[in-house]
Protein backbone atom coordinates (compact mmCIF):
# COMPACT_ATOMS: atom_id res chain seq x y z
CA UNK A 1 0.00 0.00 0.00
CA UNK A 2 1.04 3.59 -0.79
CA UNK A 3 0.92 6.11 2.05
CA UNK A 4 -0.28 9.58 1.55
CA UNK A 5 -1.06 12.46 3.13
CA UNK A 6 -4.80 13.39 3.85
CA UNK A 7 -5.68 16.93 4.00
CA UNK A 8 -9.18 16.65 6.08
CA UNK A 9 -7.43 14.21 8.69
CA UNK A 10 -4.15 16.18 8.57
CA UNK A 11 -2.61 12.86 8.96
CA UNK A 12 -0.14 10.44 6.80
CA UNK A 13 -2.63 7.45 5.85
CA UNK A 14 -2.61 4.47 3.59
CA UNK A 15 -4.72 4.73 0.94
CA UNK A 16 -7.09 3.09 -0.34
CA UNK A 17 -7.91 2.06 -4.38
CA UNK A 18 -4.38 2.95 -5.22
CA UNK A 19 -4.18 3.61 -9.16
CA UNK A 20 -1.14 4.30 -10.83
CA UNK A 21 -1.36 7.38 -12.97
CA UNK A 22 0.28 9.33 -15.18
CA UNK A 23 0.86 13.34 -15.22
CA UNK A 24 0.36 15.93 -18.18
CA UNK A 25 4.35 16.59 -17.65
CA UNK A 26 4.63 12.81 -17.89
CA UNK A 27 5.21 12.09 -14.29
CA UNK A 28 4.19 9.58 -12.47
CA UNK A 29 1.78 9.85 -9.73
CA UNK A 30 -0.81 7.63 -7.26
CA UNK A 31 -4.56 8.61 -6.90
CA UNK A 32 -6.53 7.06 -3.86
CA UNK A 33 -8.55 7.76 -1.28
CA UNK A 34 -8.54 8.33 2.64
CA UNK A 35 -9.76 4.83 4.18
CA UNK A 36 -11.06 6.91 7.28
CA UNK A 37 -12.98 10.06 5.67
CA UNK A 38 -13.10 8.36 2.08
CA UNK A 39 -11.51 11.94 0.83
CA UNK A 40 -9.44 11.76 -2.53
CA UNK A 41 -5.53 11.62 -2.16
CA UNK A 42 -2.63 12.17 -4.20
CA UNK A 43 0.91 11.48 -4.17
CA UNK A 44 3.63 12.16 -6.61
CA UNK A 45 6.20 9.59 -7.71
CA UNK A 46 6.15 5.79 -8.60
CA UNK A 47 4.19 3.51 -6.43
Amino acid sequence: MTTGYCVKCRDKREMQGTSAITMKNGKPAVKGTCPTCSTKMFRIGKA
